[in-house]
């Protein structure tokens, strides 16, 4: 699954997507659900909650329980089958944390591509409407690991070439969508182990990041 991410290099995301006016964009080094974060669809930039609410939901706490989406049941799944045909996004990530269960309990590391210093995740969202209100809400998919990060967790998210963005936003078949819901390619993700200090939401600091091991 993913749990957390970071999105600090804001200069990044600009190089690639016109920030909209009026966006308070600040690095975020612990991105967690129900946090509002920048998420790109076919109409741009935009900010939206960590949590999909799909449209008929009655409050938002199921919004808790859909943070993540396995690829190999959203063409089947109703919740998904709604959305991953018409409502799929670009998720913007410097990198993301997974835990290693060990002795002594779980061990916090961060991981990115190689190749990528910012890269999508790929998502999909949904209007929820509340009390007159528009929510957008979104949902990472995942899959399972690539060979290195096997090592730590069953699942990693879904993490996009760049040449594939744009595809993912605009495929509307599930032929034209599936072969995007693969494992990062092996030996291109940078892993090391980080401070537990990412388990407290509330910390966010780019000390997060940095190898626990590093002098």
């Amino acid at each position: 699954m993913c749990g957390r991410y970071a999105l600090y290099d804001l200069q990044k995301l600009a190089n690639e997507y016109s920030i909209p006016e009026g966006f308070d964009l600040k690095p975020n080094y612990n991105a967690a659900p129900t946090q509002t974060m920048p998420v790109v669809t076919e109409n741009g930039l935009e900010l939206m909650r960590w949590g999909l609410i799909p449209a008929w939901a009655k409050d938002e706490k199921i919004g808790y329980k859909l943070i993540n989406a396995r690829s190999e049941s959203v063409f089947e799944k109703p919740i998904w089958k709604a959305v991953i045909t018409r409502k799929k996004c670009l998720i913007p990530a410097n990198g993301f944390y997974e835990w290693k269960q060990q002795e002594g309990g779980k061990q916090p590391y961060f991981i990115h591509p190689k190749d990528q210093p910012l890269f999508m995740f790929a998502g999909v969202w949904e209007t929820w409407m509340h009390e007159g209100n528009e929510w957008h809400t979104y949902s990472i998919l995942t899959t399972t690991p690539n060979k290195e990060l096997a090592y730590i967790h069953d699942r990693m998210p879904v993490i996009l070439a760049k040449s594939d963005w744009q595809q993912w936003l605009e495929a509307d078949r599930r032929e034209d969508i599936e072969p995007l819901l693969a494992p990062y390619k092996d030996a291109e993700l940078e892993l090391h182990e980080v401070s537990k200090d990412v388990n407290v939401v509330r910390t966010n600091t780019d000390k997060l990041i940095v190898p626990i091991n590093s002098k």
